[in-house]
């Protein structure tokens, strides 16, 4: 985790809220603030943290490293395809996220997965 973290530059962040009191908010924040380039991707929001919201992963103009998910398990497998059209590295579902069909989704694209783990946790650990 360490190694990938530290490789990464860009974050989409899929299914960010514009809520503060949502996870997904608090981690695109926390991301920011470690200078990491934090693309949320919403449908039918135009911005969070001040950042541009895409409504898909195919709609970022620039490369993705990261794809950190906060959507429903049923949801998964159809942005592990996204993430491997859009060439990403890593797809990284959020704590109490696993779909075994995304990461065979993922891993046959030849990206690396983590399931059911917080993004922010282990580079809070690494320091």
């Amino acid at each position: 985790m360490k190694a990938v973290l530290a490789a990464a530059s860009t974050i989409a962040v899929v299914g960010a809220s514009p809520n503060p009191a949502r996870p997904s908010n608090r981690v695109a924040q926390y991301l920011l603030r470690h200078g990491f380039e934090v693309i949320p991707v919403r449908s039918k929001v135009e911005k969070i943290l001040g950042r541009k919201c895409y409504p898909r992963l195919d709609d970022i103009p620039e490369p993705v490293d990261i794809v950190d998910v906060f959507r429903r398990q049923e949801a998964c497998p159809e942005v592990a395809c996204a993430a491997v059209a859009i060439g990403a590295r890593v797809l990284w579902l959020q704590e109490g996220i696993i779909s075994e069909e995304a990461a065979r989704i993922a891993r046959s694209g030849g990206l690396e997965i983590f399931m059911d783990r917080c993004i922010k946790k282990p580079h809070q650990k690494f320091l």
